[in-house]
């Protein structure tokens, strides 16, 4: 659709915004966690109750946890960040049961939040790889998203959506890399990439 399609006075109705959809921001390229941070920050600028659970991320080396340990008492009492990793990178052949036992510890209790209806805004960071390697089951992922409250939000981020995930959502954005300075053999910098 063109942006000139869209009829503007039609883009903010009272009664959908009570409705909560599944978005997933998907794709190789950069800027899948950075877009739902920065949807975080929107709601939680709205009153919004918000759970961030950071599946296969651990430490403490992440400009986003240090910049919402310091939002003013009134926005952080609305968040919460549950960390579902070890404090390093895994991938298919690095994977081990502490990883996976860690990933499912923050699967039960992003789950148990659904069911409880505890917030408007889950983002479920990284669930699509952790889907993707085997740690959180697809079906259960599915049953769990199909059954959340209907006034709650919910996004999955992550490369590697599995089709079912995609059919399911209500918003899907693949980002794809066109041009990245990594190629240059730049590593990744603090306050850009993490």
């Amino acid at each position: 659709m063109n942006p000139q399609d869209y009829d503007n006075t039609k883009l903010y109705n009272p009664e959908f915004s009570k409705h909560g959809y599944i978005q997933v921001y998907t794709g190789n390229g950069k800027g899948k966690t950075t877009a739902s941070l920065g949807l975080a920050m929107r709601a939680l600028g709205r009153g919004w109750r918000v759970l961030i659970v950071m599946f296969t991320k651990g430490g403490n080396d992440y400009g986003e946890l240090i910049s919402f340990s310091q939002l003013c008492p009134d926005l952080k009492d609305n968040v919460k960040i549950i960390q579902a990793g070890l404090d390093r990178i895994i991938y298919s052949q690095n994977i081990n049961e502490s990883d996976k036992n860690t990933i499912q510890k923050g699967w039960q209790e992003a789950k148990q939040a659904i069911k409880n209806d505890d917030y408007q805004l889950i983002i479920l960071d990284e669930a699509n790889i952790a889907i993707d390697l085997n740690c959180i089951s697809l079906e259960d992922m599915l049953e769990t998203l199909k059954n959340k409250p209907e006034d709650m939000e919910i996004v999955l981020t992550g490369r590697n959506a599995k089709p079912e995930i995609i059919e399911l959502a209500d918003l899907v954005s693949e980002i794809n890399p066109v041009k990245h300075y990594w190629n240059k053999g730049i590593k990744a910098r603090k306050g850009i990439e993490f």
